[in-house]
């Protein structure tokens, strides 16, 4: 994959892969994270969620969130 494919991504379909690789579903991850199977879907539909909830996700799944302006 190339760099300006991995920037096409959105926060949900990084998350969607890293809960799948740990075997989990939607319901699983919204208990390890503290938030609901529907919040886990909007997540993973890139749909209009706070920072704070992708924080809550990225936490309960190891994954790092950065912010970086590479201009």
């Amino acid at each position: 994959m190339s760099m300006g494919e991995a920037d096409q991504r959105g926060f949900g379909d990084v998350i969607r892969e890293a809960r799948k690789k740990q075997g989990w579903s939607q319901a699983e991850l919204g208990e390890m994270s503290g938030l609901s199977r529907p919040t886990i879907a909007r997540v993973e539909a890139n749909n209009d969620v706070t920072t704070a909830t992708i924080a809550k996700v990225a936490q309960a799944l190891g994954l790092k969130l950065e912010l970086r302006d590479d201009v």
